[in-house]
């Protein structure tokens, strides 16, 4: 029997549209190119702080299986794989799959890349330790039910790293009128400021998809260094947090 999936076409259509541009830091994926490290801080410190890893160590994700949902072009299943983790890529979108392999292959990384969705997986039974699940969950039609299978996708004790956008006048100040309209780092359209969930409502939608928060973050811009840093307050734009299957 088929899997019901939450991917929403014309959500898909937008990414498809821009798949060559994934691995150019001035193009289209700009923004996720400068929130890059902020974002890997992160998900290394809490994959690192859940597994008792030591991050220092050349390879300190070995034995781990990762999967990478909504992976693009790669851009966090790469680091995932050099740190030692057996990562595999899923990406509604498929053209974005072929732009993940031609890169992972030029670097000589082993990623598993496919186009698929958090529910055919879930179907068939993957089980991961990690799920990264990184500004997915604003694109889909039904955020439970992408969370759900998102936690049918964890082992026992496994680990979900979910980062989103709130809900707020400053987001759409920010994330709308200010990244595709004034600096034009992204498409007009690419995001629904209405799709956007506060960390509030994530945390419940988290504990009815059957898994424990445990830790969440804001990440914020810096327009005078131009980068980004972890706060542990200012949730009012962009956001991650942690939470595990117990």
């Amino acid at each position: 029997m088929e899997s019901q999936t939450t991917v929403d076409p014309a959500e898909v259509a937008k990414f498809e549209a821009m798949a060559a541009e994934w691995w150019d830091p001035n193009g289209k994926f700009k923004p996720l190119h400068m929130l890059n490290p902020c974002r890997l801080d992160y998900i290394t410190g809490q994959i690192a702080a859940e597994f008792d890893r030591d991050p220092s160590n050349p390879l300190p994700f070995k034995g781990l299986r990762v999967l990478d949902i909504g992976c693009g072009g790669g851009l966090l299943s790469e680091p995932m794989a050099r740190l030692g983790a057996d990562v595999v890529g899923a990406d509604a979108a498929a053209r974005n799959i072929p732009v993940a392999q031609v890169h992972a292959a030029q670097q000589g990384l082993q990623i598993d890349y496919r186009h698929t969705t958090a529910e055919a997986m879930a179907a068939a039974g993957e089980q991961f330790d990690v799920v990264l699940n990184m500004e997915v969950v604003e694109h889909v039609s039904d955020p439970l039910a992408y969370l759900t299978a998102c936690q049918q996708l964890l082992k026992p004790g496994g680990l979900m790293i979910c980062s989103t956008l709130n809900r707020n006048a400053k987001s759409f100040v920010m994330a709308i009128v200010g990244a595709e309209h004034v600096m034009r780092w992204l498409p007009k359209g690419t995001h629904d400021w209405k799709k956007f969930i506060t960390p509030d409502e994530l945390q419940d939608l988290i504990r009815r998809a059957g898994l424990e928060p445990v830790d969440r973050k804001g990440m914020v811009f810096n327009p005078v260094s131009w980068s980004w840093r972890l706060s542990p307050r200012d949730l009012s734009v962009n956001y991650v947090t942690a939470s595990v299957k117990r």
